[in-house]
């Protein structure tokens, strides 16, 4: 409201008032009404001042502005403005998409059944070849060759790395007829722990003996659930020379049968008949326990002498040349070995010496008992006979490889300094190899030949000295 200019010229400005509340008579139906104008009175007569006008009306109660909120109500909001509206409506690019989306998942289900009905195709005779699986052994309905099909595409995950996990053998004789795969854990080491040192890992006893011995017959393969980068240290501290293990497979050469780790001996490239393992977990063998020899795992007794036991039966197998493995460790499954086998030996002993008294008392005296008849022989004709009693032949051959243990045993001991400078050799050329940029593992990728360095004596790698500063 503005300023009112009275006659007189004084301007005047309004003192905004709060009404007062109107009383109940003047409430219709909860709504307070205005009241009615006051009647003007008459002006004395002579008098100057100016005639009093009437106050404004007050403003409808609509109009007031209030601080109070409250939603508004949902029926008062939904009004049709006559515009059509977008909902169920897609455009030009939204129906281009899912149209592409329909087609791509035809073209899919499509290729889907194709692909499946060619999996039920018969067998040729490479893909039996890869599998390992003869006419006989494959699937023969086509729901089987589908199925077996089909879960191959997931083996990635539960076979080996490698369809072979060894090359192939060796050409003769350079080739050991027999092969023995040798676990780590609890077999060859295990992990002891003190309260001055801690967890260590400790040698079998007698384990250096058993790897020098037993290579002369077995071609010997360490074979361990261990990963590469935990197991290859322990083998490098048990052959460090690499005279005795042959080949070495880690966990990716494994399988894995439901959630199981297995060693598959189908994987192996050998002759399964000239196949034998040494295991201390019968999980671990499970696909072929024929060719395994479970033994109970070490603990960590410094007195132990289970390994080192083992060795007359596995000598007896190479040097005796059986055609097949599988059915003598059958005949010996359960069985404490090298208790049994050293019954049968003994056995095998006593008929021997059995078999040649018999023969020297057929051939009538000997020189020796006629000479003792005459005093011309100064042992008794007993103690004569004993010592002339001729080895077996698994006498002369365990003999003949005690001897060559022997003499390579001292071969090394004599050469050790120039076969520690041959292995400090090879780990320097081994770690050479190994790109130290990301750069160098680009070109090694790409084949690039890799730059001569000027090595610790000053020269490149052609030999020709390098001029230094």
């Amino acid at each position: 409201m503005g300023r009112k200019k009275y006659p007189d010229g004084r301007f005047v400005r309004p003192v905004a008032q709060k009404p007062p509340a109107p009383p109940h008579s003047l409430l219709k139906d909860g709504v307070a009404s205005p009241p009615p104008p006051p009647e003007p009175k008459p002006a004395a007569s002579g008098s100057q001042e100016p005639p009093v006008e009437p106050p404004a009306a007050p403003l409808p109660s609509g109009s007031v502005p209030s601080l109070d909120f409250s939603p508004p109500d949902p029926a008062e909001q939904q009004q049709r403005t006559g515009a059509r509206s977008s909902r169920g409506t897609l455009s030009s690019a939204e129906k281009k998409r899912r149209n592409m989306g329909r087609l791509t998942l035809a073209i899919l289900t499509v290729a889907f059944g194709v692909n499946t009905i060619h999996m039920g195709r018969e067998w040729e005779e490479e893909e039996l070849a890869a599998k390992k699986l003869t006419i006989e052994d494959a699937p023969s309905t086509r729901w089987g060759r589908t199925k077996e099909r089909f879960t191959e595409l997931f083996d990635y995950f539960n076979k080996p790395a490698w369809p072979e996990l060894l090359p192939p053998p060796y050409p003769a004789p350079h080739q050991k007829p027999y092969t023995l795969l040798i676990s780590i854990d609890d077999l060859l080491v295990t992990s002891t722990w003190d309260r001055q040192h801690g967890w260590r890992t400790a040698k079998r006893p007698g384990v250096d003996y058993f790897l020098a011995y037993i290579s002369q017959f077995y071609e010997v393969v360490v074979f361990s659930t261990q990963n590469f980068y935990t197991g290859a240290p322990i083998i490098e501290k048990l052959d460090r020379y690499n005279f005795y293990v042959t080949h070495r497979l880690f966990r990716e050469a494994t399988r894995s049968i439901n959630g199981k780790i297995v060693k598959d001996l189908s994987y192996l490239n050998r002759d399964l008949s000239k196949v034998i393992s040494l295991d201390t977990n019968a999980e671990h063998v499970s696909t072929h326990p024929e060719n395994a020899i479970v033994i109970p795992k070490w603990n960590g007794d410094p007195k132990d002498n289970g390994l080192v036991a083992m060795i007359p039966f596995l000598e007896s197998i190479a040097i005796y040349h059986s055609p097949d493995v599988r059915p003598i460790l059958e005949a010996y499954q359960g069985k404490n070995i090298p208790l049994e086998y050293a019954k049968k030996e003994a056995a095998a002993k006593a008929k021997h010496i059995e078999e040649w008294n018999a023969k020297k008392s057929k051939a009538g005296v000997s020189a020796g008992s006629f000479s003792s008849l005459f005093g011309l022989s100064t042992q008794p004709a007993g103690a004569q006979s004993k010592s002339a009693i001729p080895p077996t032949y698994l006498e002369q051959k365990r003999k003949e490889a005690q001897a060559q243990y022997l003499e390579e045993q001292k071969y090394i001991a004599e050469h050790r300094e120039e076969l520690e400078k041959l292995l400090a050799q090879e780990q320097q050329a081994m770690a050479g190899e190994v790109p130290g940029s990301l750069w160098e593992a680009f070109d090694h990728l790409k084949g690039t030949p890799k730059k001569p360095e000027e090595g610790a004596a000053g020269t490149q790698a052609d030999g020709k000295e390098v001029a230094r500063s």
